[in-house]
């Protein structure tokens, strides 16, 4: 099975990743995480996206704040999609690990999701791979209308409480 990457710049990132892990899990998604920093680590992050290909990886989600430049060092090394998950940091509440995230340069383009949007990176990578692989089209598609039948169950809910009463 295809398999997705996640790396974060720091292992206090990890509270965020847990939903993007959780999601992988729940669709059954092979995953493998580390902790690579584009600062301190540049020729570990070279290395890796050089070689996630081969060792099987089909989509790298890269985790980080405040400088958060990991995805786009990723993204530079691989043809592979990256998504980066900006993490919210203690200076602009992860203003700055989002734009850092979304203003790529023309040729290494990188899938941005909201600031701590862990589960929608897993979400958008279960998606990439669903391109390929109808098992998880199929759960996308039942995923989805949970989620639409939950909504439409809240909203029986709301009714009942709000014109019963009357």
């Amino acid at each position: 099975m295809a398999k997705v990457a996640i790396v974060m710049g720091s292992n206090s990132d990890l509270p965020v990743v847990k939903g993007a892990i959780d999601v992988l899990k729940s669709f059954g998604v092979d995953f493998e995480a580390h902790v690579i920093s584009a600062h301190r680590t540049p020729a570990k992050a070279e290395e890796f996206a050089k070689n996630a290909k081969a060792s099987g990886v089909k989509v790298i989600i890269a985790a980080a704040g405040k400088a958060a430049h990991l995805g786009g060092v990723i993204a530079a090394y691989t043809t592979l999609p990256v998504i980066a998950l900006p993490i919210k940091s203690s200076f602009m509440d992860g203003l700055d690990s989002l734009l850092s995230m979304v203003q790529m340069p023309t040729g290494i383009p990188v899938a941005t999701v909201g600031v701590n949007g862990s589960d929608n990176a897993g979400i958008l990578a279960v998606q990439m791979l669903a391109l390929s692989d109808e098992k998880l089209s199929e759960a996308l598609e039942k995923f989805k209308a949970d989620m639409a039948a939950a909504v439409d169950e809240k909203d029986k809910k709301l009714q009942k409480e709000l014109y019963d009463n009357i």
